[in-house]
This record gives structure tokens, C-alpha cells and sequence, in this order.
């Protein structure tokens, strides 16, 4: 039988479940345990995919299609466990499911209730990934302990523990003291109050997770454990950390977690082996190079938006032993102040996804700002559209080119609407979505950077490029170094004779690692290490010149 650890979340929201959650299921993972990893979320929303990313952030998208909540995204980064469509259940999925049973008449006449009839559902969602494969399944609940409407899954999980057994269930509660600079201390009260609602739904922690700026006197943690009735070893000190939220399981090692849990739980594990994450601290805490990345987004303002955009760039960077500085800059703002005066200092310019026509040109300017300089670029998504239609206008002369879904009059629709979205109608979770396999061109950027010609890759978009225009493209030197298999659909173009100029259709974020950066990203800060340094090159020459007495000074 799996072994069942529930996350719950008190006081404030943005505690950190997700990543306090992927490191105990990393942990326990390197404590030769089978893990899998699950988020259940209070909005009634079906799922993430029609929400804004300024409420929401990312949408993650998973090999088999589904858009879940960004916290996955932690999950696959920390953990190796197989995340799914079960992975990942929201207020609104468990109400479908529940409805349209009713509709088929599968509860022969009864009231359909909160309890049992959605609890009953949420439960059987938790068991879906639990097997005789998996150790232990690790089910973060999203909001926050109070919240209305994360009451029936807190009733679910209490109940989770009266079916299989109280031994084989162990609640973790992640909670906030505060630092009060006027007091000079810190506060457990929010902690106490937070438990006891908890407590009164019939849920006694059996650890706590406490989030705090400043370390935890002996005295805070013998009150905390006094008055929310846990051993004082289950008090788990959780640090800010401002250096790198990869330090987070070491702080969760310090203070015994995994042991704790592997003795509450009976777990057959192994002693704990942490030399590749002790290696990735060492590379991050001891850069060889340090470099800069231009982020020119849509969503700029809202860091959570290209979560995993930022990790990828900094998991190539610990790769690469550089110290990547990341800036993220509005596509307007390059609409209103040009690209010259915010991109000139930057070592490589990225252009992530999006939808919709705000920032589109501000993208297509940057893009050409790299293409003209030389500058390192890597296009995704969206990114990839935009590059297209820069191409298109400033390189192949098609003057007016642009994409359908922001111009339907463009003389020249480079970027069109897929064939097989014609004549859908709903957005949510229509687009082409999840893995898709790619053959790569061989000689290839692309090709180098993975290794290998055969690819497979996660996707969320509708246009595509139009292949009415393939060849007028390749005339002007521009490189299709991706297709689909049957060679139908445009996966990524390069630019020959660039420096490193790569866009792709697909999310390559989605598969990167801290362990094991994504290749495109990999080559992408390699290239920008090396035109950081010619760079450097450049500019210490000229010192030099400029240094010579017998130089004209006119």
C-alpha cells in the first residue's frame, strides 16, 4: 500500500506548498523511495488554461496535454516521479465529474451532497496515482486552511486517513511566524490560530513547517509544539532563502524531515545521497563567468508568468558554471523607447510566449535588434511567430506579413490558424496541446544542442507557421531545422550564418531540470557566454588603442 503525506497551507497564501512539497518528495526520492506527486486546487475554474497569467502565472503543460497549475512545474523539476492528468484535480473538474454522473443516474435517486458524493470524488482522485509501485504520494492542497472553498478537500483528506489508516497517512501544515520589527519578535499566534482550524475539522498535524525570516529560538519552537499539541522535533524550521530556492531541501535536511518522515511512516528507505544537488550548489555559489539575459515578455510584470522560463535559463547557467543575470523587459516597452536603449547591454534576448496582439511588435523589434547585432537569440512559442514575421517584413520583402490571429486583412499571413483548429469553437484545452515528436535537420543548430535527430517536445498554441511560404524563406537563407515527422508542421527555424539565432514552436522550459538543463537552453547561455566574452575582448582592445601615446586623439 502507498504511504499518503497531505501538504496543507495556513495563515497567508504563497507560503511555498509547491516547493516545500517537490523537496520532501526529492528527498525521500534520494532515499531510494518511489514518489508521485499531486496538486488539488479550490478554484472552480475546470483548469488553469483560460485563466490570466497576471492571477494564475504559467500554465504548465504535461506530456499527456493537461494544463495544470504552475506548482507541477516544482514537481518535475525537483522529483522524477510520472506526473499525468491525475496529477493535478480542481474544484471545478470534481464538480463535473460528480454532475455528470448524477445525469447518468449512477446515484440511484439520492441527494447529491458535499459529503460523501464530492468528497467520495476528491478521495478517489488521491487514489488514482497511488499503486503498488509508488512509496508514497505527496497531495499538496492548494489554498489556504479557512478558505470556504478548500473546505471539502480538507474533509476529503481527513477522512483519507479513517480508510486506509492512521499509520499510513501524515499531515504536514506549512505555516507563517512573523517577524514584528516594532515588538522585536517573533509572533506563533498565527500559527496556533491556524492550527486550531485545522484541529476543529478533525485534522491533527503531525508536522510543522514553519516559514520565518529569522531563525527559531528554542523557546518559539517549544511554544509552538506546546500549543498545537506536536512533538517539538515536528517543529521544522523553514527559512527564507534569498540565494536559491534549490537550498530549500538542505534546509529541510538540517532540520531531520526525511527522517522524521521515514520513521512516522515505516518507509524501507535508504541513507540519504545528496551529491548531484550538492553539486548544483557548488556550481551555483561558485560561477566561472557571470552574463545577462534580456526577457522581453508580454507578461514581464508578473515574474510567475514565465516561471519556468526563468529556471531553464538559470539551470543552463548551473550547467555552464555562469552566473546568469535575468532582466525582464515589457514588449511595450520596446514599442515605446526602442530597442537600442534596453537591449544594448545584454549577452543574449529571449522572447517567451503569450497570447494575444499587445507587445507584439515591441517582440518583433527585439528579435530584429538580435538578428541585425548578432546578438544570441532563442524564440519560444509565440516567440517563434514573432520571428517569422520579422523575417518575413525586414529579410524575404513581404511587406505587410504578419500573423492571422492579430491581422485577418495581412497580405502576407506567414503565421496561420492550424488546419485541425478550424472550427473549434471553446478555449479551453482545445489548442495543440502536450508532447509531440520532431525530426531535426541534421547539421543543425538544433541537431547539435540535442544531440541526436529525433525529438519529442511539449506543446500549447493554435497558429503555426504557413507553409504557403517555405520556400520564399529558404531562398533568403532561413533554416526549418524541426519539423513534425511528416514534415508538415514548422517546429523550429534558425537563421544561417547567425551567430545563434533559434526559435521553437514548442516549450522546451517545460523539460528542463536544475540537474540536467534543457539542450536549446544549454546551447542558448553557452552562446551567450561566448558573446559576453568576445565582447569583453572587443571593448579591452579598444581600451588598449585608445591607451597608445602615438595615437591621434582627433
Amino acid at each position: 500500500m502507498s504511504k499518503h503525506i497531505f501538504v496543507t497551507g495556513g495563515v497567508v497564501s504563497s507560503l511555498g506548498k509547491g516547493l516545500t512539497s517537490a523537496s520532501i518528495g526529492m528527498l525521500l526520492e534520494h532515499r531510494g523511495l518511489t514518489v508521485r506527486m499531486q496538486k488539488l486546487d479550490p478554484y472552480i475554474n475546470v483548469d488553469p488554461g483560460t485563466m490570466s497569467p497576471y492571477q494564475h502565472g504559467e500554465v504548465y503543460v504535461l506530456d499527456d496535454g493537461s494544463e495544470t497549475d504552475l506548482d507541477l512545474g516544482h514537481y518535475e523539476r525537483f522529483t522524477d516521479g510520472q506526473l499525468t492528468r491525475n496529477s493535478n484535480y480542481t474544484t471545478g473538474q470534481i464538480y463535473q465529474s460528480v454532475i455528470n454522473k448524477e445525469r447518468r443516474g449512477e446515484f440511484l435517486g439520492k441527494t447529491v451532497q458535499v459529503i460523501p458524493h464530492i468528497t467520495n470524488e476528491i478521495k478517489s482522485c488521491i487514489s488514482k496515482i497511488a499503486d503498488d509501485e509508488t512509496d508514497v504520494v505527496i497531495t499538496e492542497i492548494g489554498g489556504t486552511v479557512g478558505d470556504i472553498e478548500s473546505q471539502p478537500f480538507l474533509e476529503a483528506i481527513r477522512q483519507y486517513s479513517l480508510d486506509i489508516g492512521k499509520e499510513n497517512c501524515l499531515y504536514i501544515h506549512l505555516t507563517l511566524v512573523p517577524y514584528l520589527k516594532a515588538a522585536g519578535e517573533l509572533k506563533t499566534k498565527p500559527t496556533q490560530h491556524s492550527v486550531g482550524q485545522l484541529r476543529e475539522i478533525g485534522i491533527q498535524p503531525d508536522v510543522l513547517v514553519c516559514r520565518t525570516e529569522r531563525s527559531l529560538s528554542v523557546d518559539d519552537r517549544e511554544k509552538i509544539a506546546l500549543f498545537c499539541n506536536v512533538p517539538i522535533r515536528a517543529v521544522i524550521e523553514e527559512k527564507d532563502k534569498d540565494f536559491s530556492i534549490y537550498e530549500v531541501p538542505f534546509s529541510l535536511v538540517e532540520n531531520e524531515l526525511d527522517e522524521l518522515i521515514v520513521r512516522r511512516l515505516t518507509l524501507p528507505a535508504e541513507p540519504l545521497e545528496l551529491e548531484d544537488w550538492q553539486d548544483l550548489m557548488q556550481r551555483l555559489r561558485n560561477p566561472r563567468s557571470e552574463i545577462s539575459i534580456a526577457v522581453v515578455g508580454k507578461y514581464a510584470a508578473h515574474r510567475d508568468a514565465y516561471k519556468s522560463i526563468y529556471e531553464a535559463i538559470d539551470h543552463a547557467g548551473i550547467a555552464h558554471r555562469s552566473q546568469v543575470r535575468i532582466q525582464p523587459i515589457q514588449s511595450e516597452q520596446i514599442e515605446a523607447e526602442g530597442p537600442e536603449r534596453l537591449l544594448s547591454t545584454y549577452d543574449g534576448i529571449l522572447v517567451p510566449g503569450g497570447f494575444g496582439e499587445r507587445g507584439i511588435e515591441g517582440k518583433v523589434e527585439a528579435i530584429r535588434y538580435a538578428r541585425e547585432r548578432s546578438i544570441p537569440l532563442l524564440g519560444i512559442c509565440l516567440g517563434m511567430q514573432c520571428a517569422v514575421i520579422e523575417f518575413a517584413r525586414n529579410v524575404a520583402g513581404l511587406k505587410g506579413a504578419h500573423s492571422s490571429e492579430f491581422d485577418k486583412e495581412s497580405p502576407h499571413p506567414v503565421i496561420c490558424l492550424l488546419d485541425d483548429q478550424q472550427t473549434i469553437t471553446d478555449k479551453g484545452g482545445t489548442m495543440r496541446l502536450g508532447a509531440q515528436p520532431a525530426a531535426l535537420e541534421p547539421g543543425s543548430i538544433a541537431a547539435e544542442c540535442y544531440g541526436g535527430q529525433e525529438i519529442s517536445e511539449r506543446h500549447r498554441h493554435r497558429y503555426e507557421f504557413n507553409n504557403v511560404y517555405r520556400q520564399q524563406f529558404e531562398a533568403h537563407d532561413l533554416v526549418f531545422s524541426g519539423t513534425s515527422p511528416d514534415g508538415k508542421l514548422v517546429e523550429i527555424i534558425e537563421i544561417a550564418g547567425h551567430p545563434w539565432f533559434v526559435a521553437a514552436q514548442f516549450h522546451p522550459e517545460f523539460k528542463s531540470k536544475p540537474t540536467s538543463a534543457h539542450p536549446l537552453f544549454s546551447g542558448f547561455v553557452e552562446a551567450a557566454v561566448t558573446y559576453h566574452a568576445s565582447r569583453a575582448a572587443r571593448s579591452q582592445e579598444a581600451t588598449r588603442s585608445d591607451n597608445q601615446p602615438w595615437k591621434s586623439k582627433s
